[in-house]
């Protein structure tokens, strides 16, 4: 069995290892890590939570533990798809780096310029960044990316989703054409494969798992979905969410619920809470510093449940997350595997369960075409029930006192002002209906 001292590692960097709890390297820092420190470049491929973070970190610290960086002028440079990927990132080399002097810098939005521009000053050996703001920073003249000599790509398929491919390219541009690039990916689309080829030099291909694979680990299930109605479908969709979440009881120490769009993310989370569940809402839309102390709360077991969008789909480490919840299918079947992703960590177990409604059959079938293998069907936790015939006398009519000429002189809007109530029609065939009616109409705007 490999040992990270089988590894070539710096003694430092395996102080650090060892003082994190780590022993067996897994098979994608096995594969990547030699390589990267013979100084070839790296193609990774591997199923999220396989470590792969490590497997560039590692050999980086041990390769920048000799030498300066220069004002400006970063050694190094890891490009992340979105700012929490780019702050877990820099936690990692705070914590494999702690016995060796390496300076770095956070390159995200929702953080002071100045701050950053303050850090870049002094130079830096690892620079961290988003695609957007690392080019903010260059075109207002702070940063120069000609002392690059190790470039990281992480989690390139997210970077082809969001729309960085052609700020990537452009990056990419800007760094020494000797520089060594670590390129790693879920999955390889069309568009990954070109850029590997345009930009990688004779890489090291390691593929540690069949492309876009959901770990063996995860227990699968899906609730196929139908509305009584359909403007009832939110909130009876949630009750069966509910009603899944306490089915797994105990078992469920913490989860993450995926929406596809960032309102449902909130009416879900409110509702949730509403219910006296411990659940807050992250996604794009929040500030930094919201979403910052949502996961560190999240991360410390403060909060159970963490309602989110794709935003964090990809690349958090939260090592013990229980259960995902996929509140709706997602629209790409590579966010499946992704989203999936955050429990089974490690070689722990962990459970996924999506809820599926007929619309979204399409997208299911893409899931199971992509990680080939049916994905068990459960039974809904909520019995449904019966929906209620309309009773004759529940018709609404709107008649008038006044025979024609009252509706004569309500078309004219004559005899009464602007905005009057009219007092000569009423409603009916209602009768004990009226309360009841109007009370469910009140109801079905709140979220439930």
């Amino acid at each position: 069995m490999t040992n990270f001292a089988d590894l070539n590692l710096n003694p430092k960097v395996l102080k650090a290892i060892e003082e994190a709890g780590y022993e067996t390297p897994t098979p994608i820092q096995q594969g990547a890590i030699p390589p990267a420190l013979e100084g070839k470049d790296v193609l990774g491929i591997a199923q999220t939570g396989t470590g792969k973070t490590a497997s560039f970190t590692l050999p980086m610290i041990t390769m920048l533990a000799r030498g300066r960086a220069r004002a400006r002028m970063p050694r190094s440079l890891v490009l992340c798809p979105t700012r929490e990927l780019a702050a877990q990132v820099a936690e990692n080399f705070d914590t494999y780096s702690k016995h060796v002097k390496l300076t770095k810098a956070l390159l995200i939005g929702g953080v002071s310029f100045k701050e950053q521009d303050a850090l870049i000053d002094k130079g830096v050996d690892v620079l961290i960044a988003t695609p957007g703001r690392l080019l903010d920073h260059f075109e207002r003249g702070k940063l120069l990316l000609t002392g690059v000599q190790v470039m990281v790509v992480d989690e390139a398929d997210r970077m082809l989703d969001m729309g960085f491919i052609p700020d990537i390219e452009r990056i990419f541009s800007l760094t020494p054409f000797t520089r060594q690039t670590l390129f790693f990916s879920a999955t390889m689309a069309p568009e990954i494969e070109r850029i590997t080829n345009t930009f990688l030099s004779a890489p090291a291909r390691i593929e540690v798992a069949r492309q876009a694979t959901a770990s063996e680990t995860i227990e699968q299930g899906v609730v196929k979905f139908k509305a009584s109605r359909r403007d009832r479908e939110g909130s009876e969709k949630r009750k069966v969410l509910r009603a899944l979440i306490d089915a797994e009881g105990d078992k469920c120490t913490n989860a993450i619920i995926f929406c596809n769009r960032k309102t449902d993310v909130d009416i879900c989370a409110k509702s949730l809470k509403k219910y006296g569940y411990n659940a807050a809402p992250i996604h794009g839309d929040l500030d930094q510093s919201q979403r910052m102390k949502t996961l560190d709360a999240f991360r410390e077991g403060e909060l159970r449940i963490l309602v989110a969008s794709d935003v964090a789909a990809r690349g958090l480490d939260v090592p013990s997350v229980s259960h995902v919840f996929n509140f709706d299918v997602p629209s790409h079947a590579e966010d499946y595997v992704h989203r999936i992703g955050r429990t089974g960590r490690a070689g722990r177990e962990g459970k996924a369960l999506t809820l599926c409604i007929p619309r979204d059959d399409k997208y299911l079938d893409a899931i199971e075409t992509l990680i080939q293998k049916e994905i068990p069907r459960i039974d809904n936790p909520v019995k449904a029930e019966p929906t209620p015939e309309p009773k004759e006398d529940a018709k609404i009519k709107v008649v008038s006192d006044k025979g024609d000429e009252g509706r004569s002189k309500s078309r004219s809007g004559r005899g009464r002002g602007r905005g009057t109530p009219r007092d000569d029609h009423k409603v009916v065939g209602m009768g004990d209906h009226m309360p009841q009616f109007i009370a469910l109409s009140f109801e079905e705007r709140r979220a439930s």
